[in-house]
């Protein structure tokens, strides 16, 4: 899979404008270095999330669910469930939920990728996350990505949440770092071999049906160095702190427990440094100052890479681009996969949004 591959003239010409406030042009700079920087591309396969069209924006798609499902169902149960909420907590009259929920019902038989729901269109839709290696690897987050000014590492702090509110529109203005991108990964798709024929097929045909692209925000993921490969860990993520928040977690509380260094029914509250801080010669202790060890380097600064037990993990940018055609974002493919069926998520309502409890 590669970009640059020649396609179909797209729909719609790249509109650019060139950055006039200094941070913006500060940002633009940083992402022509990684443009210099840039070797080849690395694709890892597609994400799903939900987009909608509400009548009062006219041709304007919003995400209303983060484009990082690793299946198209996963991102079906989740307008399920949005849905389902909405009918129980938002809903004016009998009749709006009434609406809500055969929307529901529907959802819980059909693998459903476009309903239109009192007047509002959505769409489980479709992008493809990729990478940018270089002669270090893949791509680390960039000087002018958004870092907070004072790292907070607390576990009950929100972070940033992807696709927050993000707007779709092929139209807007980008800037020429972006404008290049969109042009360059226009005939990106599966062409080798390894590849299945209708996977094959698929791609080919949504370079006629989608010629356009546009560009997600980056985001940002854990990934452990193989010999000839990355593996993702954990994300992705909105920031790079939110990245490193993640391994700092996965080191201090989950991979303690999950391989025994912490019994698995501790109370909430421990955590590696606790553990390792117990004035005790038993071996998990010893074993939980290393984790503690490794979280707290990875604290002193923006720490993008961290060794840990014979493993190399690092923080990286991952990008991803959405296909667009003349009725808007692309949605699943056929040959795409399918982890579960359609299934019942929540108990029934009644038409007052009580929930039935003996359903």
């Amino acid at each position: 899979m590669k970009p640059g591959d020649a396609g179909p003239r797209a729909s719609r010409p790249v509109v650019v404008r060139f950055p006039v406030e200094p941070v913006e042009a500060a940002v633009e700079a940083d992402a022509m270095d990684a443009a210099v920087r840039a070797a080849s591309v690395v694709v890892r396969g597609p994400l799903f999330g939900v987009a909608a069209l509400p009548p009062e924006d006219g041709a304007r798609w919003r995400v209303v669910a983060a484009v990082t499902d690793p299946c198209p169902q996963i991102a079906r149960d989740g307008l399920n469930s949005r849905l389902w909420f909405r009918a129980k907590d938002e809903a004016r009259d009998k009749a709006e939920r009434r609406a809500l929920l055969a929307a529901v019902a529907r959802l819980e038989r059909e693998r459903v990728d476009d309903l239109d729901v009192e007047g509002t269109r959505y769409r489980v839709v479709r992008a493809e996350e990729y990478a940018v290696t270089g002669p270090d690897g893949i791509e680390q987050p960039r000087p002018t990505d958004h870092e907070p000014l004072v790292p907070d590492w607390e576990r009950t702090t929100k972070d940033p949440d992807i696709d927050d509110e993000l707007i779709l529109d092929p139209d807007l203005p980008v800037t020429p770092t972006q404008a290049v991108e969109r042009v360059a990964m226009r005939g990106l798709r599966y062409t080798g071999e390894r590849f299945p024929q209708d996977v094959r097929a698929d791609a080919r045909r949504a370079l006629r049906t989608h010629p356009d692209v546009l560009l997600l925000p980056a985001t940002f993921t854990v990934v452990e160095q193989k010999p000839h490969s990355w593996k993702p860990v954990i994300g992705p993520h909105a920031t790079a702190h939110a990245a490193r928040k993640s391994l700092d977690f996965a080191l201090t509380w989950m991979w303690p427990r999950m391989y025994g260094v912490i019994p698995y029914d501790a109370e909430p509250t421990v955590d590696a440094r606790t553990w390792a801080a117990r004035a005790s010669t038993d071996e998990s202790v010893a074993e939980a100052a290393e984790y503690a060890e490794a979280a707290d380097a990875l604290r002193v600064g923006r720490v993008n890479r961290l060794e840990f037990q014979d493993a190399v993990y690092r923080i990286v940018r991952t990008r991803r681009l959405l296909r667009w055609g003349p009725d808007g974002p692309e949605g699943p493919r056929p040959s795409d996969v399918n982890s579960q069926e359609p299934t019942r998520i929540h108990l029934g309502l009644d038409e007052d949004g009580n929930v039935l409890q003996a359903d």
